[in-house]
């Protein structure tokens, strides 16, 4: 079951990324009648919100993290990553009214990757529940690699620093700081548990 729910998690995700670039985009079909609308900003945050390698890597350590394994966490984290990158270029297909071979070999590119990455990045989900410092290194990655993003590759597709951008780099810091204040804080929470009993 936690391999089914992976699965769809990922798919969905891939799809909702590659919506979310598409209504942004005021060149697309489906962004050109939302151009210029809160809605389209809207998306635009979306966009470079889940279209980043952060979220990907945050969508394989969360599948992990249900899966509960190292194992599972492996198997799950890959095959997440497997049906996001289906599903992004499947619904990349459909909103550019493309022929789906034509994105035959980044889907493989893409597919490789996932398998390396999602393998890894899901055993890192399965670890956060493990207490000591395993966990709290595991419950850091997410929020410490979303950060070092940000300092090399921030969310700016082009050189203005519009609205849309600056707050996504808030939610992206934000989120950043929560998450990592969360892991130290679960981590100092379970060792003065342990040091009192």
């Amino acid at each position: 079951m936690k391999i089914i729910t992976g699965v769809a998690v990922g798919a969905g995700f891939g799809a909702a990324t590659s919506l979310m670039n598409a209504i942004s985009s005021p060149y697309s079909a489906l962004g050109t009648p939302l151009a210029g609308t809160v809605w389209a900003g809207a998306a635009k945050v979306l966009s470079l919100l889940m279209d980043s390698g952060w979220a990907w890597a945050a969508l394989a350590v969360a599948t992990g993290w249900l899966a509960r394994t190292w194992a599972r966490g492996a198997l799950v984290g890959a095959l997440a990553l497997i049906a996001a990158t289906a599903a992004y270029y499947v619904m990349d297909a459909f909103a550019r009214d493309e022929p789906l071979a034509w994105y035959e070999s980044d889907l493989a590119l893409w597919w490789a990757a996932s398998v390396l990455f999602g393998t890894a990045l899901g055993v890192v989900g399965a670890a956060i529940r493990r207490p000591g410092a395993i966990g709290l290194l595991a419950a850091l990655t997410v929020p410490v690699g979303a950060a070092v993003q940000m300092i090399l590759m921030p969310p700016r597709p082009h050189m203005t620093l519009t609205p849309g951008i600056l707050l996504a780099e808030v939610v992206v810091w934000t989120g950043a700081v929560i998450g990592a204040g969360w892991a130290v804080h679960r981590f100092r929470a379970a060792r003065d548990t342990a040091g009192t009993v």
